[in-house]
């Protein structure tokens, strides 16, 4: 195991070091969340982030009320919007659009169609669906930010987990994410060098850590200290650093969850590249999801934070070294025995002859190529059901 410290002859003048992205598996998940945010739900570092979703649940407050009991306002002079007087409230509070959407599922209403109606017309049908409706209580989650949004309506037990409580757990491991512990903002890959450079400017267009009104997301890196877990057939070292992404809506979104894995570059769209060793745990917002919180999800992440990636290398190592075809008809029988059809053991010998120079022998070598074509695959759930099968060949010959 190395570090890029000692890495000597392998880094260029920017302090970026030479990947082969041509291995793993790649992951789009924290390029679909870059694409879709807005400047205003990305953030330069964690404690801008954590100030930001703090200070708007010190600003909330909840209550659980029966359905049957709100009651909806709209005006003819105000007709794009309705208020909602809940039981006990000192004000009107005004439904976010995804909460609408929230109270429009609980009638039974749809929330499309409702919408597109006036307010007064939107507002009598959301009434009749509320006291008409069999009555159930509902918990809301109010937030004053110059008046009350209505920002969540979800059943009484659900067990919320606010997004400052994330990113807190985030920071005991990472700072501020932006270099002043060993998890940070990744860099970038340059795809004209094949370089991969960890020391980039955090800016709007670079950052990974984003919230909005209903969720939060952030994606860190250890991207200073690569591992070498192995050598390319050139010779060179195959270099990894790890990753791991989290998110959280504290409005019933989405579960909470974490992702961690081995990857080789990061490139400017934010896509994962050579992605090894994926990890991911998720907790529903159930009633005991606080707990599992604490108990289950933060220390795991701490654990990968601060564990050796000795087992990682090794299992990477033991594949290499675990010969498994030596024929044209070893290789065939292989595949074939682990459920690839005909054309799939074709193309996965073929890729690997292509992209190192010989057909596949070892456990690794297997795992590459498959992979690779995973990544052809248009179809996700085929995609993942090759990846998996890849994962598994991986962690029996670790």
């Amino acid at each position: 195991m190395t570090n890029l410290e000692t890495q000597d002859g392998r880094r260029d003048a920017s302090g970026g070091y030479k990947v082969d992205i041509s291995r793993g598996e790649r992951l789009g998940r924290v390029s679909s969340e870059w694409f879709s945010r807005p400047d205003d739900e990305r953030y330069l570092s964690l404690s801008e982030l954590y100030t930001s979703v703090k200070g708007r649940a010190e600003r909330s407050r909840t209550r659980t009320v029966e359905s049957a009991a709100i009651r909806v306002e709209a005006h003819r002079d105000d007709p794009e919007n309705l208020a909602l007087i809940l039981p006990e409230a000192d004000a009107p509070a005004h439904a976010t659009h995804w909460s609408f959407g929230q109270l429009a599922s609980l009638v039974s209403a749809p929330a499309a169609y409702l919408r597109q109606l006036p307010a007064p017309l939107a507002g009598i049908n959301l009434q009749y669906g509320l006291t008409s409706h069999r009555a159930e209580q509902i918990k809301t989650l109010e937030t004053e930010d110059g008046r009350t949004e209505l920002r969540a309506v979800t059943g009484p037990d659900y067990g919320r987990i606010y997004d400052h409580e994330l990113v807190a757990a985030v920071q005991k491991i990472a700072g501020n994410g932006t270099g002043d512990t060993r998890w940070k903002v990744p860099g970038t890959l340059d795809w004209s060098s094949g370089v991969y450079n960890p020391m980039v400017d955090i800016t709007k267009d670079t950052t990974t850590l984003y919230a909005s009104d209903r969720d939060v997301f952030l994606f860190l890196v250890d991207d200073m200290n690569p591992i070498e877990a192995g050598k390319l057939p050139n010779g060179s070292p195959d270099l990894y650093f790890r990753g791991f992404y989290c998110w959280n809506s504290e409005v019933g979104a989405k579960t909470l969850g974490i992702a961690s894995f081995y990857l080789r570059a990061v490139c400017q769209n934010r896509n994962l590249w050579g992605v090894e060793d994926f990890q991911e745990i998720s907790i529903r917002h159930s009633k005991y999801a606080a707990n599992r919180f604490a108990h289950v999800a933060a220390p795991a992440l701490t654990r990968f934070a601060d564990s050796s990636p000795q087992p990682f290398v090794e299992g990477i190592r033991a594949a290499r070294e675990r010969i498994v075809a030596r024929s044209d008809d070893d290789r065939i029988d292989f595949l074939r025995k682990r459920g690839f059809s005909k054309a799939e053991t074709a193309r996965i010998v073929e890729t690997v002859l292509a992209e190192e120079g010989r057909p596949p022998e070892s456990v690794f070598d297997f795992v590459q190529g498959i992979t690779a074509v995973a990544r052809s695959k248009p179809q996700q759930d085929a995609r993942l059901e090759m990846e998996g099968k890849a994962k598994k060949l991986l962690e029996r010959a670790a």
